[in-house]
């Protein structure tokens, strides 16, 4: 086992989340030394890697802050396939475990910038950027998904390759945040570049500003020079109320007694399903097993009304008792919202970034946001906002929704553009 410990002036980078194990078929073995603060490189894995990555390794950030957050005892929030034997056979690790995935020609691309991929809430690193069909029929936005993703085409194009695979799939911001600062350091150990291109795809999006803007924790790693492009893809940067905004729509495929099956949050603490009511504090914003979806919350009634024809319309946003559910409102929960906690928080103008946004809300099988333009989960409004970002380096929205952001062949052509221009 290699432990780490970041020298000179320069801060150690802290966390991120991931475990890796035996597995049969699979070959452990160690790498070089990296240094990328206070981290520990538990295991790395060289064969038997589906999806085209040709190495992964977990690393445990050793900051003592980062903790065991909690997973649904239904199994919908756990690591699956070969993210669980890489988490050490771990389907719900320690959120100071993460996963570094290379691509082919990590070591060898042609461009100078190495890129890093960061995936989004309840995706991992083989969907979002290698595999978008591993999920099955529908699980891209459309009902037929491709087999390869942009880490096949940014390593085609010379790129030299990696991405981070996140232990929780709605963890803390915080937790996020440092986990990113945890891999551009190592991207920049195994390549010897100074800087580091990061992608990052809704929820890790705000994630990444949070780095480069210094939102963080007493314990975070405080911003250190070494992003050159960041690439923003359905980034909801002034917030979003999905849920909120829709009555009982999305209550009714997480309530685990409605026979919901949804990681993720909803606005009601109280359901009826099949005539009973049922008690869900645990499904709601302030459940622990979504810590980091209340901090993209904020409140777009002022802008795009309400659609009074969808059940429990206005107690599901505003809060009370409605025919089918109860609930607290939108507002019970605005206090752990970060959105303009980042927003006013400028990114250093060394930073040049850009926002990937989409038009089109027809994602297969979701109600998809139709109150508001929208790419089906995020208002174009919110994803095109630039409240703090200094270094704009321009913005564009294509004809996808928001789950095609990261594998649709016009959104690659535009991620390829950006980073290529000087």
């Amino acid at each position: 086992m290699l432990k780490i410990r970041k020298c000179g002036p320069e801060r150690a980078a802290r966390r991120l989340l991931a475990v890796l194990a035996f597995a049969c078929g699979l070959t452990m073995t160690l790498a070089g030394p990296v240094a990328a603060g206070p981290t520990t490189l538990e295991t790395t894995y060289s064969s038997g890697i589906q999806n085209g990555w040709v190495r992964v390794e977990r690393w445990r950030d050793d900051t003592t802050a980062f903790t065991q957050e909690a997973f649904p005892p239904d199994g919908r929030g756990d690591q699956s396939g070969q993210r669980s034997t890489f988490f050490g056979n771990d389907s719900s690790p320690h959120s100071s475990k993460f996963l570094m995935y290379y691509a082919p020609g990590w070591d060898t691309g042609t461009r100078p910038v190495p890129v890093l991929l960061v995936h989004g809430a309840n995706q991992d690193a083989d969907v979002a950027w290698a595999d978008p069909n591993e999920a099955g029929s529908y699980g891209c936005g459309r009902a037929s998904c491709p087999s390869t993703g942009m880490m096949q085409s940014l390593s085609t194009a010379g790129h030299k390759v990696f991405a981070i695979g996140l232990p929780h799939k709605n963890g803390d911001g915080y937790f996020w945040s440092e986990q990113i600062a945890d891999a551009v350091a190592i991207v920049k150990a195994r390549t010897g570049a100074a800087q580091v291109d990061v992608i990052a795809w809704s929820k890790a999006a705000s994630n990444a500003r949070m780095y480069v803007s210094n939102v963080r924790k007493s314990w975070g790693t405080t911003y250190r020079g070494d992003i050159r492009r960041l690439v923003l893809l359905g980034s909801a940067n002034n917030g979003i109320d999905l849920s909120f905004r829709h009555g009982w729509t999305f209550s009714l495929v997480v309530y685990p007694q409605c026979g919901g099956v949804i990681n993720g949050p909803t606005p009601h603490d109280n359901l009826v399903c099949y005539g009973l009511n049922r008690e869900g504090a645990e499904w709601t914003y302030g459940s622990p097993y979504f810590p980091g979806s209340a901090q993209l919350l904020k409140r777009w009634d002022a802008t795009y009304a309400l659609p009074t024809i969808e059940q429990d319309w206005y107690t599901t946003f505003h809060g009370g008792q409605g025919f089918y559910s109860s609930g607290p409102g939108i507002a019970a929960y605005l206090s752990r919202s970060l959105v303009d906690v980042i927003r006013n928080a400028p990114a250093p103008s060394a930073v040049r970034i850009h926002n990937l946004c989409g038009n089109q809300n027809d994602i297969a099988l979701l109600h998809n946001e139709h109150t508001g333009p929208s790419d089906g989960v995020v208002f174009i409004q919110s994803c095109r906002d630039i409240v703090g970002v200094t270094n704009h380096g321009g913005s564009a929205t294509l004809a996808v929704n928001h789950l095609e952001l990261g594998w649709e062949a016009s959104a690659i052509a535009q991620v390829k553009s950006w980073l290529a221009a000087a």
